[in-house]
């Protein structure tokens, strides 16, 4: 590596952040799988907020292979395991997606899940002292937590046990690599037999949906990057969400989004509204942002691909941008009491 790199090197201990956070960049092992294919060209696909560490993990992967074999940065989006760069799947002999765990098994890719080593003991403690009943009182919790947290998953679940705690976990469907783990799409985990939910790991998208799906639920959430405790409130998310729907009542005509992601496709979904409406139409696309939709001029658009875009992203769009349940809401054919969070079942 470079002498200006201050980061750390990867082959130790991976790229250290503001946060103090460290990632295992596991190169030994994408070394090894270049070795055994006599690979020629490696392909590196990072999630948005690690783009940056690219340069320096591909500096570090040159100074361990042969100087014939071609390294190249993926500079299309992801957000996820089902957000893969497949152009670059095929144009390289080995394929390297980092930051999340495998959505679906292939021999085609490496995924590197990018694990945490934040401490999650202290903010799981204050969580107990602040939020969590008694054991005692109610022993029963549903442990949940992202990926970047699973190779600590076992041991807060130790953590809880010894504290008086009955811990409930599940492994949810398919599209969920490991037990206990929460997707921005997939909360199937959760379905577990208790009433307080105990979600460790960064941000508030992941127990929100949570907390949608599973309405019934105390959903804390102890986050160890930002090192606070919360609890999540889904009454903001849900006025936001009513508002979008009532603006799209009086909608004449609806583009309906057909993502082309991999695993975020539901052709079914998005072919069974056009067939229903005559004055919807299909629009399929990569990537769904408001300016490329500002041009179709529709009154409104309904998003099959991932509800992220939809949930995190619909107050940035000029018109109204719903689900496939809010939709049928819009329209009729659903009571507004219906609203529900959306999610993707299974894999691709």
């Amino acid at each position: 590596m470079s002498q200006e790199r201050t980061d750390g090197d990867l082959r130790n201990t991976g790229l250290s952040l503001k946060h103090d956070r460290e990632w295992d960049y596991e190169l030994d092992r994408i070394v090894e799988a270049v070795e055994e294919r006599d690979a020629e060209k490696v392909g590196l696909q990072f999630p948005e907020g690690l783009k940056r560490r690219g340069p320096a993990v591909a500096d570090d992967l040159r100074e361990n292979l042969p100087d014939d074999v071609t390294v190249l940065l993926s500079g299309q989006p992801c957000y996820g395991a089902c957000d893969l760069d497949t152009y670059m799947m095929r144009r390289t002999d080995v394929f390297v997606h980092f930051g999340h765990s495998p959505m679906k098994e292939s021999d085609k890719i490496i995924y590197v899940p990018l694990f945490s080593n934040v401490d999650v003991f202290p903010i799981m403690e204050q969580a107990r002292e602040e939020q969590l009943a008694d054991p005692e009182e109610d022993p029963d919790v549903g442990l949940v937590t992202t990926a970047q947290h699973m190779n600590k998953f076992d041991e807060m679940r130790e953590w809880l046990e010894e504290r008086g705690y009955t811990v409930h976990t599940r492994r949810g469907d398919e599209r969920l690599t490991h037990e206990g783990q929460v997707l921005g799409c997939n909360y199937a985990s959760a379905d577990v037999d208790a009433d307080q939910m105990l979600y460790v790991g960064g941000g508030k998208f992941h127990p929100l949906g949570l907390a949608m799906e599973h309405p019934e639920k105390h959903v804390v959430i102890a986050d160890p990057v930002n090192n606070v405790v919360t609890v999540a409130d889904t009454e903001k998310f849900m006025k936001q969400r009513y508002g979008a729907v009532h603006r799209a009542m009086d909608a004449e005509s609806w583009g309906v989004i057909f993502c082309t992601k991999i695993g975020q496709g539901r052709w079914d979904k998005a072919q069974e509204i056009v067939d229903n409406n005559e004055n919807a139409y299909l629009i399929t696309m990569d990537e769904v942002t408001p300016d490329r939709l500002t041009n179709f001029g529709m009154d409104a658009y309904v998003n099959t691909g991932c509800p992220r875009i939809t949930t995190d992203d619909g107050p940035q769009f000029k018109k109204p941008m719903l689900t496939p349940g809010e939709y049928e809401i819009a329209i009729g054919e659903k009571p507004l009491d219906s609203l529900e969070f959306d999610t993707f079942k299974g894999t691709w």
